[in-house]
């Protein structure tokens, strides 16, 4: 008898073509732009004055340095100090990053230097076809500058692990050293390979805002075929390795996703096909109560300390732009409620002494809130209540995540941003190997996400008033 195979959730069919075209944050800001344009929201620009522009049911949206974005729409009777329902995400995940300088040879081999970026399960990244994505500063035709997205769809570089017969230890301990044996190769050249050690290559000379000689001419060469300029035209970059191996649906019954960047790309389309969709929904016009935004982060993986991470500018100025006197922003700070969604780690049937005995998360099985004494975390009894209300409108499950005594926890962009006076609750949901190049999560998970984040624009405010506090 054949087995029946699904062809799994189409909310996770929508997700691996978003993540497929999203290997940097810069492309992620990109497509949910793209996304949110085709529901109807007008991009704003921060440096505009928006009193003349926000209007009732109006629906915008904004970018700051093409890696970080904010949505949000205006209720119909919309007064300043109403508060914002904010949805928080991050489009950064862990990589590695093309140097400033990245030009390296040795014997016979052209190699691209380095970095990493974030807390990356650095073993996984071995003996995969990687290649390049990213932001290129290139001259227009008519001599100004244009910063441009690259994605080259073709595998470039390998960073190949030693053979077992060199390194017959290699099971039982492996190691490696993240700055001299963890560099890319590129290619092979013929003329270097009777180089000598003390053969240096001078770079031309050349002007400030030329880089032709950090990087090696055949790199910058694919980039300009990429762009359809010349190497000459292109003046810095911001270019990040990728894993050309597309994400998939898996499983015996399509229950899984495998996928790399899923933490934090998952919460972020979800973040976003919610967003869209419950402006297009036919109850959309006649909602009152919040503004409802979605807001993501770059630099998450590093401390969001930068002008695009979550303990940026951005939420406080929004904040400040729609209600702008001190008492209307007080107003509209006590009536916000924020959504910190990243993903969680499920219960690993090979280490399941790595979960606490009564909270231990199992993908596909809804949404998890997460919860830790010490503040790593920023939910509280309320917020948890009214997530389990907000899950409970749309017939879903809630599981519980707590880590162990003896283990150190992992936070979100939720504690920082409750700093503002953001009342904050920390969810996710549940995934298997965080940080690899290749992650595992749940083919429904999307589909949960989504449910929560569109029962939050639609029924928060009015949840809000029935319970008391204060």
């Amino acid at each position: 008898m054949m087995l029946q195979v699904s062809p799994g959730p189409e909310a996770a069919k929508r997700f691996l073509n978003f993540v497929n075209a999203s290997p940097t944050p810069f492309h992620a800001v990109l497509n949910a732009s793209i996304r949110l344009e085709a529901s109807g929201f007008k991009k704003v620009l921060e440096a505009e004055d928006w009193e003349r522009t926000l209007q009732p049911r109006g629906k915008y949206y904004f970018t700051r340095n093409q890696s970080s974005l904010v949505a949000f729409t205006i209720p119909p009777n919309w007064k300043p100090g109403a508060g914002l329902s904010i949805v928080a995400t991050h489009v950064d995940s862990p990589n590695l990053r093309v140097r400033p300088i990245s030009k390296r040879e040795k014997t016979g081999y052209l190699q691209v230097g380095v970095e990493t970026y974030g807390g990356g399960i650095w073993h996984s990244w071995l003996d995969r076809d990687l290649s390049l994505a990213g932001r290129v500063v290139v001259t227009q035709q008519d001599g100004t500058f244009q910063s441009k997205l690259v994605k080259v769809d073709r595998p470039l570089l390998r960073i190949p692990t030693l053979a077992i017969h060199l390194d017959r230890g290699t099971n039982d301990n492996f190691k490696f050293n993240q700055e001299t044996e963890f560099v890319p190769i590129l290619g092979l050249i013929a003329e270097t390979l009777n180089k000598t050690k003390g053969d240096k290559v001078s770079p031309p000379n050349a002007q400030a805002t030329s880089i032709q000689g950090n990087h090696h001419p055949a790199l910058l060469s694919v980039i300009a075929d990429e762009l359809s300029v010349s190497a000459e035209e292109i003046h810095d970059f911001e270019l990040h390795l990728y894993d050309t191996q597309p994400s998939v649906l898996g499983g015996i019954d399509n229950e899984f996703l495998f996928s790399p960047r899923m933490d934090n790309l998952l919460c972020s389309f979800s973040a976003v096909d919610a967003m869209s969709t419950y402006v297009s929904s036919p109850n959309f016009n006649d909602l009152e109560g919040n503004v409802n935004c979605i807001a993501l982060f770059n630099h998450e993986e590093v401390g969001s300390v930068s002008t695009s991470g979550a303990e940026s500018s951005l939420i406080p100025l929004l904040l400040q732009r729609l209600s702008p006197s001190p008492a209307l922003h007080s107003q509209s700070v006590a009536r916000s409620f924020l959504v910190s969604a990243d993903m969680g780690h499920a219960l690993h049937p090979n280490y399941t002494s790595k979960h606490e005995d009564n909270h231990q998360p199992m993908m596909n099985g809804g949404i998890v809130i997460k919860t830790n004494a010490k503040q790593r975390y920023a939910s509280d009894a309320i917020g948890t209540f009214l997530v389990k209300r907000l899950v409970e409108r749309k017939g879903g499950k809630v599981q519980e995540y707590e880590v162990r005594n003896d283990m150190a926890c992992g936070s979100t962009v939720g504690p920082m941003l409750s700093k503002i006076g953001l009342r904050t609750v920390d969810v996710g949901g549940a995934m298997l190997s965080m940080h690899s190049i290749r992650e595992t999560a749940g083919s429904h998970d999307v589909q949960n996400a989504i449910d929560l984040f569109t029962s939050f624009f639609e029924g928060f405010a009015e949840l809000d008033k029935s319970l008391t506090l204060d």
